[in-house]
């Protein structure tokens, strides 16, 4: 079992930043890939980046150029830095662990960016 933490949500101007942790406990050895996701009202959770064991990155395009995850795995966390923020941005993201073929959640943390 794995659980996931989130914090660092909330409201922000356009084109202002925020960082976004999440605190990995339980069986956090046997994670392969550390991601976040987020869900705007009305639509389907999307994958926003996502951190593999070895060190390689995914983003959505959407995301591309402002966002950066990454982790400390001293402190068994993962972090989403998000500059340039647009209103587009505003959903509720979700740290997501991958262990083998089960996927763990995090409860997710509001972000907000007004125009």
């Amino acid at each position: 079992q794995v659980q996931l933490v989130e914090s660092g949500g909330g409201l922000v101007q356009a084109g202002g930043s925020l960082r976004l942790s999440c605190v990995g406990s339980g069986s956090i050895f046997s994670i392969n890939v550390m991601g976040w996701y987020r869900q705007a009202p009305g639509k389907q959770r999307e994958l926003v980046a996502r951190i593999f064991s070895g060190g390689r990155t995914n983003y959505a395009d959407s995301v591309k150029g402002r966002f950066t995850i990454s982790r400390d795995n001293t402190k068994n966390t993962v972090y989403l830095q998000m500059n340039s923020l647009r209103p587009e941005d505003t959903a509720v993201y979700y740290c997501n662990a991958v262990s083998g073929v089960v996927n763990y959640w995090g409860q997710g943390t509001q972000v907000t960016v007004s125009s």
